[in-house]
């Protein structure tokens, strides 16, 4: 679809309200919509779409491994880790001043991290403006990541 935004929890195109996003999902119906735009950018194609079939994922992940990656992700949180590996979970980071105050916004932060992560990982693109969390920290993410998925793929 052409020009799609967000708002009130609602993907719309070609209005003139709410926020510019290139995807939405929507687990239940099992549907992707993404940004038309997309078509003429290979890379950014590639990374949106990574990032969207995660969500998919975390939905499969099941709790235990949730919560260990939550863990992760709370230590980097705890130690003021700057950055991000996508515009998405980078948003919704810096609106987070205490991650207990209000759980839905740390939920929220904590399944786009996830799906980031996995855009930055699996996509195929290696540098993007958006990939802006330390090395340290990419690593850990890419070692939890290979340790979670090392007996196969779950089934989305």
């Amino acid at each position: 679809m052409p020009a799609l935004t967000v708002g009130s929890g609602k993907l719309y195109s070609r209005r003139s309200c709410g926020q510019p996003v290139y995807a939405g999902s929507y687990i239940r119906k099992r549907e992707i919509v993404l940004d038309h735009e997309l078509k003429s950018h290979p890379s950014e194609l590639a990374r949106i779409l990574t990032h969207e079939l995660f969500h998919f994922a975390w939905v499969r992940l099941g709790n235990p491994a949730r919560r260990s990656y939550e863990n992760l992700v709370r230590r980097e949180f705890q130690n003021r880790a700057r950055g991000e590996l996508g515009w998405s979970a980078e948003s919704r980071k810096s609106a987070i001043k205490n991650m207990s105050e209000n759980p839905l916004p740390w939920r929220e932060y904590i399944c786009e991290s996830f799906c980031d992560t996995a855009a930055w990982l699996y996509s195929g693109v290696r540098r993007h403006d958006e990939f802006t969390l330390g090395a340290r920290y990419k690593t850990r993410r890419a070692e939890w990541f290979f340790e979670t998925f090392r007996n196969g793929p779950i089934s989305i």
